[in-house]
């Protein structure tokens, strides 16, 4: 890829940041639609974010996506932010727009995709989320106005609490909260269809962990994790040896980007290029484990 003057700089920050495969699912889409654009992951801690934000504006960076533990922060450093956005409470996707920045959101639709196309609906279902950061409020406000009923369960149970009541308040819908307890755990899984984990529990390096006790798990419960990296965690292990659906998080991963893409560019994404991408480098990391 020749770099010039003229090449329009995208990338990521967050921390950790290294396991990122964006750079290379990106560099690869930018390459196929013939556009001057690269893309780079760049640490940023939490009492960095306010320089990084500046910088944005200083260095003329196109665009960023904004991963753990910003996505929520970072709101109130933006110029403007998109109004699903801004009832989401959390931004992933930034947009410099002549030295504005616009915020955006793309998680929750990253998210629904993933699930519609391993050919399971939303509609109507007992949805079990596990988390509240960034990732878990984009999941929660997506699919509040699809699902039949939403439980909340954070290890910290005044989290769920604030969230469940945000969604409640904004929304129009009764969403219910649990601590992460194993009783609570227990009673929220018996009565769901689909468990969801929106926590980076179970992400290489720590491939070893799961976010609950595989015994908890159902044949008919629908399981899906959000964490790419490995692409089956634990969690996903544990169902799948049941019988039960598991989703990983590559699709939410690649349609959240997609949008991001979008917003950027003004073009579709190509997708399935994408997905091929990091499911190369999947596989080749694995090899190297």
């Amino acid at each position: 890829m020749d770099l010039s003057s003229r090449t329009k700089l995208c990338g990521v920050i967050g921390d950790p940041i290294e396991h990122s495969l964006s750079p290379k699912m990106f560099n690869a889409a930018f390459r196929a639609n013939d556009l001057d654009f690269t893309y780079v992951a760049m640490n940023v801690k939490k009492n960095g974010l306010a320089k990084a934000i500046e910088g944005m504006k200083a260095l003329n960076i196109h665009g960023l996506n904004v991963t753990i533990p910003h996505k929520v922060k970072v709101v109130g450093y933006l110029d403007r932010v998109d109004p699903d956005a801004k009832m989401i409470g959390a931004v992933n996707t930034i947009l410099n727009a002549n030295g504005k920045l616009e915020g955006f959101n793309t998680d929750g639709t990253g998210a629904v995709r993933a699930i519609e196309e391993s050919g399971t609906t939303l509609e109507g279902r007992n949805v079990v989320l596990i988390g509240s950061g960034g990732a878990a409020r984009a999941i929660a406000f997506t699919f509040s106005n699809r699902v039949g009923k939403l439980t909340i369960l954070n290890r910290h149970v005044h989290k769920s609490e604030k969230l469940a009541t945000e969604l409640t308040k904004k929304t129009g819908r009764k969403v219910y909260f649990e601590g992460l307890r194993k009783e609570a755990l227990e009673r929220a899984i018996s009565e769901a269809d689909m468990l969801v984990n929106a926590t980076s529990v179970g992400m290489s390096p720590n491939c070893d962990a799961s976010i609950l006790d595989g015994s908890l798990l159902r044949r008919d419960l629908v399981v899906f994790d959000i964490v790419y990296n490995p692409p089956e965690t634990k969690l996903l292990k544990e169902a799948t040896s049941i019988g039960a659906k598991a989703v990983n998080g590559i699709g939410m991963l690649v349609h959240q980007g997609g949008e991001a893409f979008r917003i950027w560019t003004s073009k579709e994404a190509p997708v399935r290029l994408m997905r091929e991408v990091v499911t190369e480098e999947l596989s080749r990391l694995s090899g190297k484990t």
